[in-house]
């Protein structure tokens, strides 16, 4: 290949080059589209999990924000065009494609379920209205954000749930997330699932909160190598942080939490300690015992069952450092599906990835007590006496429709999504799974789109 002028060992993404920021397959078919005069069809595709991570009764929805900027910044530069025609993949591509991406900017609407809200397998997220090779390509970048955030806020969800709502929950994921952008998202999402606070500080910063933090085993070795105690690294980091949380399990934490209790009693302000290893149900009890004013805080690989099994376990923690676990796991394994194109409803129809054709709503029923009877149908239908529609139109002929929400009206959001569902749902292990049922309208939709598939393939 010859070279392109664009490298960048960096690997770092700006906002204009989102347009590149996708798989071939959408521009190789995109450009296809062009050269059968169908690019400017409007086509309708939906953004949805067929299923749940394992042991996941529900899903909170998250990453819309960042889709809505993405799809306002979508554009192709010269340079990037010039790029993309060197690497000759194009060169029977139409002339008229490289217009398209010259002038290109997005041009249609988004509908979505606002961030924050439950949903359930085969409900779609978000559905994107467009001319079909906008539609087409902006899927890499869509499943990228709202999958990775929805998975992260669903983590961060079911975290608050089981640690009730008096724990400090910190996310301090950064150096486990899968990318430096990834850790902003996670960051972002974990917020907006009910975390506290993040120990990403341009994360933090960026979302207009303080950072937190506290410290870590190498400070403590290090200054007690050089000075011979464990007693002087404590000293010294309260010397330019007075009263910080100290990490006491280095050594032996039983000791260090007895030299800090003479020193709290001596009249020393310690705001918290931090335990990371061991058996942190029994350390943090034998810590209790001995500073019993001084919050505790854990962390180390924990997740909501090794916080549900501390709880039962009665041990005395105050706050919790979440991880490993908060950003990475099972996928949430969205998919981005055509479902309408000049209003000709279609669908997939392989086994065990059929899909359902035609505009959907989400009903769902308010007066159910606990919630779990969502009806999934066609746009066109009527809400019935007791629901609300969730897919709501956020942006219209590529512009945003409504100001983005904060990080608390969105956290709100969620809390009350949680507690609307049954505990069943919200179970860390084994929950019920819930799907919507499918209305009549869409059910005939379906199996007449599906009789009009076998005829194509047929015919």
């Amino acid at each position: 290949m010859e070279d392109s002028g664009m490298e960048d060992q960096a690997l770092l993404i700006a906002a204009e080059e989102y347009g590149l920021l996708t798989d071939l397959y959408q521009l190789t078919m995109a450009a296809c589209y062009v050269g059968e005069g169908i690019d400017q069809r409007r086509a309708s595709f939906e953004l949805f999990a067929r299923r749940l991570p394992e042991d996941f009764g529900y899903l909170i929805a998250m990453g819309l924000a960042q889709a809505l900027e993405y799809l306002e910044n979508l554009q192709f530069s010269p340079a990037q065009i010039l790029a993309l025609q060197k690497t000759g993949l194009f060169n029977d591509a139409p002339n008229a494609f490289w217009t398209r991406l010259e002038e290109c900017r997005f041009e249609g609407d988004v509908w979505a379920v606002p961030e924050g809200t439950a949903v359930f397998a085969n409900e779609p997220l978000l559905r994107v209205e467009a001319p079909l090779w906008q539609a087409q390509i902006v899927e890499t970048y869509l499943l990228n954000t709202i999958n990775y955030q929805t998975l992260v806020a669903t983590r961060a969800a079911r975290l608050r749930d089981v640690a009730g709502p008096d724990a400090s929950l910190l996310e301090f994921g950064t150096r486990r997330a899968f990318s430096p952008q990834g850790a902003l998202w996670a960051a972002r999402a974990a917020l907006a699932g009910g975390l506290d606070a993040t120990s990403n500080v341009l994360a933090a910063l960026k979302l207009g909160r303080q950072p937190v933090g506290t410290m870590a085993h190498a400070l403590v070795m290090a200054i007690a190598a050089l000075s011979g105690s464990e007693a002087e690294a404590f000293d010294a980091f309260h010397r330019y942080f007075p009263g910080a949380t100290l990490l006491i399990d280095t050594y032996d934490t039983v000791a260090a939490t007895e030299q800090l209790a003479t020193q709290v009693r001596e009249g020393r302000s310690l705001a918290g300690v931090r335990l990371d290893s061991g058996d942190l149900a029994a350390l943090s009890q034998a810590v209790r015992s001995r500073l019993p004013d001084t919050a505790i805080y854990a962390s180390g690989d924990l997740d909501e069952r090794t916080i549900q099994q501390l709880r039962q376990a009665g041990a005395c923690i105050d706050g919790y450092g979440l991880g490993t676990k908060l950003v990475t796991g099972e996928p949430v394994n969205g998919v981005y599906k055509l479902v309408e194109i000049d209003n000709i409803p279609v669908m997939k129809t392989s086994s065990g990835k059929d899909t359902y054709p035609g505009c959907k709503q989400i009903y769902r029923s308010l007066d159910a007590e606990p919630l779990g009877s969502d009806r999934l149908g066609l746009m066109i239908e009527a809400t019935q006496p007791g629901e609300t529609p969730l897919l709501k139109r956020v942006m219209k002929d590529g512009q945003r429709m409504y100001p983005p929400e904060t990080l608390e009206q969105t956290a709100e959001r969620t809390a009350a999504s949680v507690a609307a569902l049954s505990a069943d749902v919200r179970a860390v292990e084994q929950p019920q799974t819930l799907e919507p049922q499918i209305s009549q309208a869409l059910q005939q939709l379906t199996a007449d789109t599906r009789q009009q598939a076998a005829v194509q393939v047929s015919g």
